[in-house]
């Protein structure tokens, strides 16, 4: 079988009733380790600390290039030089935190034109500190009784169902109940005297011609006095502010994106009053919020990434940024069949300019998948994205964001790219090895998370040669699960999905007798080991089942 056909075959499966891609899982399975877990340097180093330009090589982490843009997994930006020097000066002196915030607080209003301006605990802090604000409206004896309502008159948050993520779990935490909505005539039903506020996830349909954008939400909630919070936290800061502008009350940001201010910080924008109850709910104040600490240095360092920003001269950084891909284009594009695509800044969401590598892998007998983790785990290490082939015509390719790339990256990033398409690589010939193992059954899974056991059940069905689909147990769901057989190597897949959250589950192991054990893959979770044991009632094939001849119900006598 070509590498073209393998590839088309293993890009997808049938979990939940659709097809899902499992290339990154595929790719992270294919691994001794996850990568997450081992890095460049499986064991830390030892002896001191190193302060200088090797400080996390002297622990054993291999720095990275960042062609990715702000991810936090990747340690989101890098300090500007401003913010540097304010967290240097702030850490050398005391002050009254809450004095410090009120000054930070109107300094930020003057250079934003926002009424006021906050510094939390990251993005996802500041949510959670001003839902708290409006659950409780600066009552301190509500305050310090989060998360239990009882009593409130003020419980629940509504959120359109296109803004349902991860991270409204910070809204979630203060004990609020979440009511979601899909069109105007959904909100002005869902509007009652226990409505504490409005939350909106910033993108596309918010902020565009959606049915519950923000210009389509605000007059609704201004008639009832309803606050609308608004999570832009990927974005770029404008002045003056789009969201407050079209009828917002707060607006978020994080700090350590595309503000390039301390990666721990987030930004609050808007009414002056439901900020002081948001900063009352916030450290140092005891409450739901003393856990998300917001030192004096994180204060400096986001006001002064915040002075920095309405300073910069942007389309001349953008102009910087394309001639770093344009750079990357020129050396890549000198292989015969490498093709580049290169794409403007645009729109305000993660915005960057991007560049598209792509490549026909049978030709140069590497996938973009190949070519992202050769970049990953060699020093100098490059974190991009892609790796993945189009369908639709079998080119591979790679990506790369120019957003956080550091000057002379481009020319280590070229280099490195080139080196790697350029250099002959073997036509690789993909056996697949015919099933030694019947995986059908019942199985009981024994897995040891990493301070604690969690047992789960697998119900497969009929092994059709590789193929194998069923039901899998998980602790709270009952999940489609689907996989391939080849030898004795089973792997498996399904999805945990609730509250917008996603755990992948792919079970990749080995058969032996009535053992089926190994690794189970936990996507951002990591991954933890598996036993599971062939059940008894799993060792009885499955028997058709019988249907009276005349399919009637039986008799009244009966």
């Amino acid at each position: 079988m070509k590498r073209r056909e393998v590839l088309k075959t293993l890009s997808t499966i049938p979990v939940a009733g659709g097809l899902m891609s499992i290339e990154p899982l595929v790719a992270s399975v294919s691994q001794k380790k996850p990568v997450i877990d081992a890095g460049l340097l499986s064991n830390p180093a030892k002896g001191a600390l190193a302060l200088g330009p090797q400080i996390y090589q002297s622990i054993g982490v291999e720095p990275l290039i960042n062609c990715r843009g702000t991810l936090s997994i990747i340690s989101g930006s890098t300090e500007l030089y401003e913010v540097r020097k304010a967290v240097e000066y702030a850490a050398m002196l005391h002050v009254h935190i809450d004095e410090l915030a009120m000054a930070v607080g109107k300094r930020l209003a003057e250079i934003t034109g926002a009424e006021w301006g906050m510094v939390s605990s990251g993005c996802a802090a500041g949510l959670k500190h001003v839902t708290v604000a409006c659950l409780t409206g600066g009552d301190p004896e509500k305050l310090v009784k989060i998360p239990d309502l009882t009593g409130f008159d003020k419980t629940e948050v509504i959120i359109p169902r296109y803004s349902r993520n991860q991270y409204d779990a910070a809204i979630r935490n203060t004990g609020a109940d979440l009511i979601e909505v899909e069109t105007v005539d959904d909100l002005k039903k869902a509007i009652n005297s226990r409505t504490a506020m409005i939350y909106l996830f910033s993108g596309p349909r918010a902020y565009y011609d959606g049915p519950l954008s923000i210009e389509k939400v605000a007059p609704v909630a201004k008639e009832k006095n309803i606050p609308i919070l608004v999570d832009a936290a990927a974005e770029i800061l404008t002045v003056p502010n789009d969201h407050l502008k079209w009828g917002a009350t707060i607006v978020a940001y994080s700090g350590g994106k595309a503000l390039r201010g301390p990666q721990g910080a987030g930004l609050l924008l808007g009414n002056k009053d439901i900020l002081f109850s948001t900063w009352q709910s916030s450290s140092p104040h005891h409450g739901p919020g003393r856990d998300n600490k917001i030192g004096k240095e994180e204060h400096m360092g986001m006001l002064a990434a915040v002075e920095a920003w309405v300073k910069t001269d942007h389309a001349q950084k953008e102009k910087t940024w394309i001639s770093w891909l344009e750079y990357i284009s020129k050396r890549v594009t000198a292989i015969k069949g490498v093709t580049t695509q290169i794409t403007e800044p645009r729109g305000v969401d993660n915005r960057s300019a991007r560049m598209s590598i792509s490549w026909d892998p049978e030709v140069l007998n590497i996938t973009g998948e190949e070519v992202s983790n050769e970049l990953y785990n060699n020093s100098p290490r490059v974190a991009l994205g892609g790796g993945r082939t189009n369908p639709a015509d079998g080119r591979t390719s790679i990506s790369i964001s120019a957003q956080m790339m550091q000057p002379g990256d481009e020319k280590i990033v070229a280099d490195r790219v080139h080196k790697i398409l350029s250099r002959k690589h073997e036509k690789k010939t993909i056996v697949i090895e015919p099933p030694a193992v019947d995986i059908s059954g019942q199985w009981d899974v024994s897995i040891d998370f990493y301070s604690g056991k969690g047992e789960h059940k697998l119900y497969l069905g009929k092994q059709e040669g590789h193929d194998i689909k069923g039901t899998h147990k998980s602790t709270f769901s009952l999940l489609d699960i689907a996989g391939r057989v080849e030898g004795k190597n089973v792997k498996l897949q399904s999805y945990y999905r609730e509250d917008a959250q996603s755990i992948p589950y792919v079970f990749d192991g080995n058969v032996e007798g009535d053992t089926f054990s190994g690794v189970l893959y936990l996507g951002e979770y990591r991954s933890a080991n598996f036993v599971a044991k062939r059940a008894e009632a799993g060792r009885r094939p499955m028997m058709p089942i019988s249907i009276p001849a005349h399919g009637g119900r039986k008799s009244d006598s009966w």
